[in-house]
Parts: C-alpha cells; structure tokens; sequence
C-alpha cells in the first residue's frame, strides 16, 4: 500500500503543470524552461514599497440589557481590509473597506458607505503634502486617531458621526514633532433629505462642507502629546455644526494616560441622540440647537510584553438648548447623561506578531432628565457584554 501511494504522488508531480494549463505559462529562453508569473516580473518590485492589512477583532459576547443576561453569540466585531503603499517616490496611496457594514453607495460621494480610506497623498516638499479623495476627517482626538479595531465601544459623538469624508487635505509639517493638517471636506455622505428628513423653514446648502483644522504636538521627548482640532460644518443655509477636539496623551513608562474632550455644537441636530428621544408625534423632524460635550479617558499599564491592562472610562452629555417646546424647564437643558466603562485584560503570545488576545467588560449607563422621562417617556437602562476575542492588524505582505 505504501508503495502505491508513493506512485501516485511521483505521477501527480509529473502531470502537474499539464493539470494546470490556465494557471502557468510555460517558455523557453535558452535551454531553461520557466512558468511566468501571475505579477509581471517589473512589477514586482513595487510589492517592496506595499502592504496589505486584515484588520480584525473577533469574539464571543455575552450581552446584558438591564442587568438580565440577553444572548451569546460569535460575532467578527470589525474587519476592514487595507492595502497601502507608495507606487512613486512623491505618491502614496492607501484604500481600506470595512466588511462589517453594508456597501450601499452614498448620493454625496458616490463610493460604498462600507469604504474608509481609498485616496492618494503626494508629496510637494519636505514640508508640505497634498491628500485627496476618500479619507479619515483629521476630527482630533486619541479616541478618534486609534486603529478602529483598537476601540471596543465608542462614545457618543464618534459613535453617531460621519468619520470617512471625501475632499482634499494640506498638510505642513511645522517642526519635528508638531505638525498641522487642514482639510475641506463634504458635510457628509448623504444628502440633506437623507439625513435629517424635511425641516421646516429651512433651505439645504448647495455648498455643504466641512472645514478641519488639526494640530498634532508632542512635547518633553514625547512624554506630552496632543491632537486638537476644531471643524466647522455646513448643514443648511446659516445652519452650522462647530466641533472641538482636544486630544492629550501623557507617557510615563509602561503607564499611559491619554483624555480627551469634545464638544459638538449642533444648530441642526446632527448626532441624533435629542431628536431620537423625542417623539416624532410631537416633532417630526430633526431638532435645533442641540449641545454635545464628551469626557473620554484611557489608562493602559504595559505589565511586560505579554500583559496589558486597560481602562476606559467615558462621559457623555446631551442637551437640548431650544425652547421650542413650552413644557421644557427654562433652567435644565440636559436630556441624557451616559456612562461607559471598559476594563480589559490583553495578552500577547508572540514577540514578532501584532495579534494580541483579550477579555473585557462593557458597561453603559443611560440616565434621562426628569423632564425627559415626564414629557417623552423615556427610561433609564443600562448595557453590557462580556466578550472574549482577538484583534489583530495582521499583515499578509
């Protein structure tokens, strides 16, 4: 029987390039006899200056709603696949889709909802370079500024925002270690209809765009960093959104500390929060003058190579500063006040590889105003889940 098996293998090495005639193309150059490959050989030697990202995290949750366990599932939490690279010695390019979310084409950009990154950056000087087309709005932040796959829940602002806009971005790269970026991009992906419904007395912008200014900083040998930045949105004719960021990242050893805090001033109510607490029996369309303001806090303790210990702990406030409803306290404009928090526990088996395994918690703590309770109905609760999983940026190439 042995003998037979070995016959067999000897006649599959044989026949294999005759098994596979559409796969390989035989030539001959001289007296050697070579298969060319599926990546013409003068091309090949872009793959140096390429890579290709599988950026995942999976797990097993356990959910609770209100203290009283839910379900158990397998769910891959976040998978977005990127491939980036330099195919000139001035040009960059980097593209990136997310898996997990549904590819439907946006009427403002026209590219796939599902699509992060899909833009080239030129170089124009040892200073100053030009990105345009589909790309991460620089909103400030560390929250924000983390590899998605790094956050396992977000608050609320970057949570309910649009974070993938297309346009163009300058960037200048002031000194060493501080850098500024400024970026014109789309108000959003979906047209105004889209988002907020029909509003009443309200004429949507035919220029609605989003103007970014970011300052990335780093002070006392990268002890201190920063990332603050401040947008401005078109929604409307004289109808804006002012959004600050205010990103700070101490480093102290194996102890890290970054906080952040933003603030989202809402003429039209973009985060949605407010106006999906009010009825639309009361008011069918989206509400004015909203406040968001967010605290945003990560502590991570690297124990050795191995062991991570983190902390997140977030804050949110939503206000409603419009007195359009005759029943609203003149001197309370809070509507909602989350609490989240997420201690985790991460290991990572091996030296060479960014894969890392993880067990955490998330808890979140929905409280209403008395006023939001007696007028909308609204009632207090509370999430969490329980999950143990993987992340890994694993690189193929």
């Amino acid at each position: 029987m042995k003998a037979y098996f070995n016959k067999l293998g000897l006649l599959v090495l044989l026949f294999l390039p005759v098994l596979l005639p559409g796969q390989v193309k035989e030539l001959q150059v001289g007296d050697t006899t070579y298969y060319k490959t599926l990546i013409p050989e003068e091309k090949q030697g872009l793959l140096r200056n390429m890579s290709m990202i599988a950026n995942m995290r999976f797990g097993l949750r356990n959910e609770f709603y209100d203290g009283e366990f839910t379900r158990t599932r397998f769910t891959m939490e976040q998978f977005r696949l990127e491939f980036r690279g330099q195919v000139h010695d001035k040009v960059y390019f980097r593209f990136r889709n997310r898996y997990t979310k549904t590819p439907t084409t946006q009427s403002i950009d026209n590219i796939f909802g599902s699509v992060d990154l899909a833009y080239i950056r030129v170089t124009l000087s040892n200073k100053w370079s030009l990105t345009a087309g589909k790309m991460c709005a620089d909103w400030g932040g560390y929250e924000f500024d983390a590899n998605p796959i790094d956050i396992y829940e977000y608050a609320d602002i970057v949570e309910m925002a649009d974070n993938f806009l297309s346009g163009i971005q300058v960037s200048y790269q002031v000194a060493p270690k501080h850098s500024l970026t400024f970026q014109a991009l789309d108000s959003r992906t979906k047209s105004f209809e889209e988002l907020y419904g029909e509003q009443p007395d309200m004429v949507e912008s035919k220029v609605p765009l989003a103007l970014v200014g970011n300052w990335r900083g780093s002070f006392f040998n990268g002890k201190f960093n920063t990332i603050w930045s401040y947008a401005l949105h078109t929604e409307a004719d004289n109808v804006f959104m002012n959004y600050i960021a205010l990103g700070n990242q101490l480093k102290l050893g194996k102890l890290s500390v970054e906080y952040d805090y933003k603030l989202s001033m809402e003429d039209l109510d973009r985060t949605g929060i407010i106006s999906g607490t009010v009825p639309d029996s009361l008011y069918p369309w989206a509400l004015q003058n909203c406040l968001y303001s967010e605290h945003w806090l990560h502590v991570y303790y690297r124990v050795n190579q191995k062991l991570n210990l983190a902390l997140v702990g977030m804050l949110d406030f939503a206000s409603w500063k419009d007195d359009l409803d005759p029943q609203k306290p003149t001197d309370d404009d809070l509507i909602r006040t989350a609490w989240g928090f997420i201690p985790t526990v991460e290991y990572y088996p091996f030296d060479n590889l960014n894969l890392r395994f993880y067990a955490n918690w998330v808890g979140r703590i929905y409280q209403y105003s008395d006023y939001a309770k007696e007028r909308f109905g609204a009632v207090d609760n509370n999430t969490g889940r329980f999950t143990i999983g993987f992340v890994s940026p694993l690189a193929i190439f």
